[in-house]
């Protein structure tokens, strides 16, 4: 959870979260084609043991990456993995991060990158995306957003890396528990570079993830 490749491989999800604190927010450009799809989403219940959240995951709108998380929750891939990371950005704004953290027995092959500039999506209340690296570099890593941090969303007309990242879903019920876990205790030493001071100091057990029956 210390390791340096753990940091190496969000440290891009860490800078430009970070960023959300003094930049303003980034207004992503909204696909007409995206708006004229009507939305299918796919439910499913993720089981804490701080309680259930459950999500509706978009199959039209971002259907590569909810298939990609798809496969993890029909393999039982996400079973006893955690959340371990909260970071809180002040002002009732933050993420909570979870996953398989590059475990090689439960991590798949990348999924490719589906930009919010392509999906119509953006980073508000209670959004689940997925951490990277690079674009396309996403597995299964993934983090769901309390309050609006849109500078996480695809930003074309920017400098840099301006491919955001790949929101797919939303919380439907139990965003208590959410911030409830953004509220955990984190170590004061624990964590690489930026992520130091935000590891949750007894991450939070994913016990299940299933599809919704």
């Amino acid at each position: 959870m210390t390791s340096t490749l753990i940091g190496a491989s969000f440290a891009l999800l860490f800078a430009v979260s970070a960023s959300a604190q003094t930049s303003a927010p980034v207004v992503p450009s909204i696909s007409p084609a995206a708006d004229a799809v009507p939305a299918e989403t796919v439910s499913i219940v993720m089981t804490t043991s701080e309680g259930p959240i459950t999500l509706a995951l978009e199959k039209t709108r971002a259907p590569l990456t909810t298939a990609n998380f798809l496969r993890y929750v029909d393999q039982k891939r996400l079973d006893g993995v955690t959340f371990y990371r909260a970071m809180n950005l002040g002002q009732g704004t933050g993420l909570i991060q979870g996953g398989p953290q590059n475990d090689p027995k439960r991590i798949l092959k990348p999924v490719a990158h589906e930009p919010t500039s392509k999906t119509g999506l953006s980073h508000v209340d209670g959004t689940i995306s997925l951490a990277r690296l690079a674009p396309g570099t996403a597995t299964a890593d993934f983090f769901i957003t309390i309050g609006p941090v849109l500078s996480l969303d695809a930003a074309p007309a920017g400098s840099g890396d301006t491919a955001g990242y790949a929101a797919f879903g939303h919380v439907v019920a139990g965003m208590d528990v959410v911030k409830r876990i953004l509220g955990a205790p984190t170590s004061a030493t624990a964590g690489v570079g930026v992520m130091k001071g935000q590891m949750i100091a007894a991450p939070v057990k994913i016990l299940t993830v299933r599809r919704a029956m």
